[in-house]
C-alpha cells in the first residue's frame, strides 16, 4: 500500500483513514471523536492544549496521557487554568503522568487567560468556528496538508489575541480534531 491510496478496510470491514488502525486507542479516537464538531469552550480549549502538547511527539502518546492531563489541568476549565500560578507550573513539571515541557505548560496557562479574555469578543468558539471550511475533502493521505491558508490566518489571529505556541500546524490539527474542517478521507466510513 502506498500513502496515496485509501487504507483497506480494517478487520471490522470499515475503511478508515490510514493512521486509525495502528491500535485500538487510535481507532477509537478516530471513530468516536476526531473530526466531530466541538463547540463548547472547555472542549475547544482542551483540544488546543492537547495539540500543543503533541507538538514533536506522537498523538498516541497524548491520548495515553489524556486522563492525566485532564486531572492536572482541572478538566481543562479555562477559568481554573487561567488562575494557575508559578507553584502550579512547578507541580505540573513534577507530574509524570503528563508531558512535562515548561514552555508548553506555560502556553496552556497563557491560552487559558487568553480564552477568558476572548469572551468579551464572542468567545473561543466563535473565533475558531469563523474559520470553518465545509469544502475540505481530502481524497488521499498525501492530500492532507500539515497546514492550510486558513490555519495560517487563524494562528496569526490567535497570537494577536494573546495565545501562545499556536502555529499553523497545531492550529490545523485543532481544526481537524474539532470538526472545523472534516479531516476524514473521502473513502473513510466516518466521512
Amino acid at each position: 500500500m502506498t500513502d496515496d491510496l485509501p487504507a483497506p478496510p480494517a478487520a471490522d470491514g470499515l475503511p478508515r483513514c490510514p493512521w486509525a488502525d495502528i491500535d485500538p486507542l487510535m481507532r477509537a479516537y478516530h471513530d468516536d471523536e476526531w473530526g466531530r464538531e466541538v463547540r463548547d469552550e472547555a472542549g475547544l480549549f482542551e483540544r488546543l492544549c492537547l495539540e500543543i502538547f503533541q507538538a514533536g511527539l506522537s498523538w498516541r502518546t497524548v491520548l495515553r496521557k489524556r486522563d492525566a492531563f485532564r486531572a492536572a489541568f482541572a478538566g481543562f476549565s479555562p477559568d481554573a487554568v487561567a488562575a494557575f500560578t508559578d507553584a502550579d507550573v512547578d507541580r505540573l513539571m513534577g507530574d509524570a503522568g503528563i508531558i512535562r515541557n515548561r514552555r508548553k505548560i506555560i502556553a496552556a496557562i497563557t491560552n487559558a487567560r487568553a480564552t477568558v479574555a476572548l469572551r468579551a469578543d464572542g468567545g473561543l468558539g466563535d473565533l475558531l468556528w469563523s474559520y470553518h471550511n465545509p469544502a475540505y475533502a481530502p481524497a488521499t493521505a498525501d492530500a492532507v496538508p500539515s497546514s492550510t491558508p486558513a490555519s495560517v490566518a487563524l494562528a496569526k489571529d490567535l497570537k494577536r489575541r494573546g495565545f501562545a505556541f499556536v502555529g499553523p500546524t497545531n492550529v490545523f490539527a485543532t481544526m481537524e480534531a474539532t470538526g472545523i474542517v472534516n479531516p476524514h478521507l473521502v473513502s473513510c466510513h466516518r466521512r
